[in-house]
């Protein structure tokens, strides 16, 4: 059983979405533009924002080329919303894979995003 107040590591799911959907509403784009454009109904990409779906890496490859966003970078921000989530639970989070002891639980990050951090909030 665990603590209620214990923070609880997000869905990889739920994190890529909140990703897709900020950066779609930032250029200020509608789900249809953007589906249309990732040649994917508008309902499979809503449910992918919301995440509720679990994307393939090849529709992912195609929402963020519907974007303009490279996949490398959605995969960092979402690594980073989970060291994030990583450092609030208290495990420690490196920068390098150098500062491996034995024992110990890590996460390794190489930014701190602010989006980052407020999509693990």
């Amino acid at each position: 059983m665990t603590d209620a107040t214990e923070v609880r590591e997000p869905l990889l799911r739920h994190l890529v979405g909140s990703i897709l959907r900020r950066a779609r509403l930032r250029q200020g784009r509608t789900l249809q533009e953007v589906a249309a454009t990732a040649r994917m109904s508008t309902a499979y990409l809503s449910e992918v924002e919301r995440g509720r779906k679990e994307a393939s890496s090849e529709v992912l490859a195609a929402v963020c080329g519907a974007l303009g966003i490279r996949l490398v970078d959605l995969v960092a921000q979402a690594h980073d919303a989970l060291a994030a989530t990583a450092e609030q639970r208290g495990v420690r989070v490196l920068s390098s894979a150098g500062e491996r002891s034995a024992g110990v639980r890590y996460v390794r990050s190489t930014t701190t995003a602010v989006d980052a951090i407020s999509l693990a909030a």
